[in-house]
């Protein structure tokens, strides 16, 4: 019975398992999809389950992963984003002037030395400012003199310690030029051709706004702080000063007011590469009253709102004046950009 069923059945074709083989790995393989119904899973929708009886799926080509520093040309090629940080710590080959490599212990040994002489060139300023300390005291207290207030040694050693104080302060603005020098001379090699052509008009500027500022102290701002301090207190006490006290007021007011002079110079070396441009700038102006304001309060010594005004006041200006700088800066590139 078994072999006559066996007997009555046609004899089935076998297929070689090379063929099958062959015909399995041109399949595309598709998810598992439900043969009918609305609530297809994604995964087959994008597949296209949907295609026409008889019809083959190509398999979709991914296109190559690009990493987020790459990107393409106008040919289709791969080219590096640099950006203006990158662009300013690892400038590239052809923008540097000398091609000269130097190995670490020549640099650590060219460092030592222009420190040395920094050092020495302060040394000497200090020693000179030390033999005439008693004329710079008298100089310094020449924005109170006519006020009718008289300075006293509160300990013994006072007046000398702080002729010491002076003549440093002193000294280190008189070998502030030789100290700016070696240390341009010691980062000049490093800097690209574009760098080295605004580095002379920033080095100057910086330096004149750095004596502008000490200035403005001297002249404005130390003998209205000083005049408001004796006109509050007179009828009530007399005015007698600590030698110490008021050159450490004086010395770090001056200092201050020089420094903060330096936000155009910042503001147009930002602007140089390409960090912050003129019309960010301008749109801070909300956040620079409010920051100069803070600065003042830190910088100046005194606590009256007089005082920190008359430093805010500036610092706004020099903001707004050093994004104006940037702005006509930008223009000229624009003006000279070829079209």
């Amino acid at each position: 019975m078994l072999a006559a069923r066996t007997a009555s059945r046609p004899m089935q074709q076998l297929r070689p398992a090379a063929a099958v083989a062959h015909t399995t790995s041109n399949m595309p393989l598709l998810p598992a999809c439900k043969p009918a119904g609305r609530r297809r899973h994604a995964a087959c929708r994008a597949a296209g389950d949907e295609q026409q009886p008889g019809t083959s799926v190509q398999p979709q080509q991914q296109q190559p992963q690009v990493p987020p520093l790459l990107s393409r040309d106008d040919d289709g090629n791969f080219e590096v984003d640099r950006s203006a940080i990158e662009n300013f710590l690892r400038p590239p080959a052809e923008e540097l002037p000398e091609d000269i490599e130097m190995p670490i212990w020549d640099h650590l040994e060219e460092l030592r030395e222009r420190v040395l002489v920094a050092l020495l060139a302060a040394g000497i300023a200090i020693g000179g400012c030390f033999c005439f300390s008693k004329e710079l005291v008298l100089f310094l207290e020449a924005p109170v003199a006519d006020a009718g207030v008289r300075f006293l040694q509160l300990s013994p050693g006072e007046f000398f310690f702080t002729t010491f104080k002076v003549a440093g302060y002193s000294g280190l603005l008189l070998s502030a030029p030789t100290v700016l020098y070696e240390i341009i001379a010691y980062v000049v090699p490093g800097l690209t051709k574009a760098e080295r052509k605004f580095l002379a008009p920033i080095v100057f500027g910086s330096s004149i706004l750095f004596y502008i500022g000490l200035l403005f102290s001297y002249e404005i701002l130390t003998p209205a702080a000083l005049n408001f301090f004796v006109s509050y207190a007179e009828g009530a006490v007399e005015s007698l000063w600590s030698i110490d006290q008021y050159f450490q007021f004086v010395l770090v007011l001056m200092l201050s007011t020089g420094l903060s002079f330096q936000v155009p110079i910042i503001q147009i070396m930002l602007g140089q590469l390409g960090i912050v441009n003129s019309t960010q700038m301008f749109s801070l102006w909300r956040y620079v009253v409010v920051g100069s304001t803070v600065v003042a309060a830190v910088l100046t010594p005194s606590t009256d709102p007089f005082t920190q005004a008359l430093l805010a006041i500036p610092l706004v200006g020099l903001y707004m004046g050093g994004a104006g700088v940037v702005r006509f800066i930008e223009q000229g590139k624009a003006k000279a950009a070829p079209a």
